[in-house]
């Protein structure tokens, strides 16, 4: 077990390398106590563009950052990778797949992961996107067809290697539409002149009547619009019944061949799993979840805490949080602001002072469609749509983004691909495909 140094400072322990995670760790880094932050990886996931790296817009090293070198500054910090299995709220220690580590004060920053709605065959045959791995594995697939199409002689088969399925109209389902349309209309004829790009077929699939329901309707309805004019099919008010190799079934009972089907219809708390030789009056997934009303998320007070643990902290996607009535969205801004607010009532409580209930200002909310259109909500109260709020997207993402050479690359990137429509990135990493086509 990691136990404290002779010194006996505070143990902070953090679990999520995320954006709240990361955000308290660097509030955090000049107070007199010993934080340890613990992450399954050792670098921190840049989400919001792992679309472009499924897409071949942008090197995959530019969303993967270094924690080492993050933590680089913070001499009270130390980082822990192992994957976290149980938390014993009791007796204060959290169990992981190496050791168990005892806190004074603990936040839970664990983040969220893709929910699959009941589907069948939705977990075993279709991508989601939602960590690097995910990018990755996406790309190679999209990669693939496109290779495999340009031999393949047989109509059919050419024709479900060439359709791409992506469920869910939020902003990930919209942004990697546009994305992988412009993939299509700007660089296959350069890497793929023996494929017509009217052959290749773009299907989004949203239960809801509007793409983006998060932003004002005209907003959704202007997206759909974009969307469609570049060639990307959208069913609106549609559900998936189930996924099998090379298919997908509607709840109408259509059946639409395809060699790629992309899950970006909903997410759920990762909150962590317990072992079952914990030793706690009930488990700690149940005392996380509490009364939460959705996501599966743990539930808290306005200060962020457990209601049974003020030493316990849940922030990002893994906490369910209202504001004026209702709950937050759950994007990355909101997770940077409760990572500073931890962080904050952290400081008070090892002053002996009271937490404060956590506040989120709203700066708005963007999305990128393709070149030149985009849309954005600025502090909840100003719609923006088209070449501006593509721009404002951009420079925001690039602002967030960490590491200055990661910036760099990103940046050239983008102006590469504004002036010339063309994406370099078409190495395929892995010889094999997670999903077996039928007959293909």
């Amino acid at each position: 077990m990691l136990k404290d140094k002779p010194n006996h400072k505070p143990k902070i322990v953090i679990i999520g390398a995320g954006f709240a995670g990361l955000r308290a760790v660097k509030n955090l880094a000049r107070i007199d106590a010993e934080i340890l932050l613990i992450d399954r990886n050792n670098y921190h996931t840049f989400v919001p563009l792992l679309y472009q790296v499924a897409t071949a817009f942008i090197p995959p090293k530019t969303v993967a950052y270094p924690l080492h070198k993050y933590l680089h500054s913070a001499a009270n910090t130390r980082f822990f990778q192992a994957e976290v299995l149980a938390i014993d709220f009791e007796r204060k220690f959290v169990t992981s797949d190496r050791e168990n580590i005892i806190y004074d004060y603990l936040v839970i920053a664990t983040g969220s992961k893709t929910k699959f709605l009941g589907v069948d065959g939705a977990p075993k045959y279709t991508y989601p996107l939602r960590t690097f791995n995910d990018a990755i594995a996406l790309r190679d697939r999209i990669l693939g067809n496109l290779e495999r199409a340009v031999t393949c002689t047989d109509y059919e088969k050419r024709q479900q290697l060439l359709t791409f399925i992506i469920v869910g109209g939020g902003a990930t389902g919209v942004e990697l539409a546009g994305a992988l349309s412009e993939l299509i209309q700007t660089s296959l004829v350069d890497n793929y002149p023996q494929l017509d790009p009217r052959e290749v077929k773009i299907i989004l699939i949203h239960s809801g009547t509007r793409l983006l329901a998060d932003f004002p309707e005209r907003l959704g309805d202007y997206t759909g619009k974009q969307l469609r004019r570049r060639g990307v099919k959208i069913h609106f008010s549609t559900r998936v019944h189930s996924v099998m190799p090379g298919a997908i079934e509607l709840d109408d009972g259509t059946i639409v061949k395809t060699a790629t089907i992309i899950w970006t219809a909903g997410v759920e708390a990762n909150l962590p799993a317990d072992s079952e030789n914990l030793s706690t009056a009930k488990s700690s997934k149940e005392l996380l979840k509490n009364i939460a009303p959705r996501r599966d998320q743990a539930c808290v007070s306005s200060t962020l805490q457990l209601l049974n643990y003020p030493e316990v902290y849940a922030v990002g996607d893994v906490a369910y949080v209202e504001q004026d009535g209702k709950p937050l969205l759950g994007i990355a801004p909101e997770a940077l602001q409760q990572g500073t607010a931890v962080a904050g009532n952290l400081k008070r409580q090892l002053r002996g002072l009271p937490p404060k209930s956590f506040n989120y200002f709203n700066k708005g909310t963007a999305a990128i469609i393709a070149r030149n259109a985009g849309v954005a909500y600025l502090f909840g109260k100003i719609p923006l749509k088209g070449w501006f709020a593509w721009l404002l997207w951009l420079g925001i993402h690039l602002y967030y983004l960490p590491g200055l050479s990661n910036r760099l690359i990103v940046f050239k990137s983008w102006v590469r691909n504004y002036f010339t429509g063309k994406r370099n990135l078409r190495q395929i990493a892995s010889k094999s495909t997670k999903i077996p086509v039928n007959g293909a």
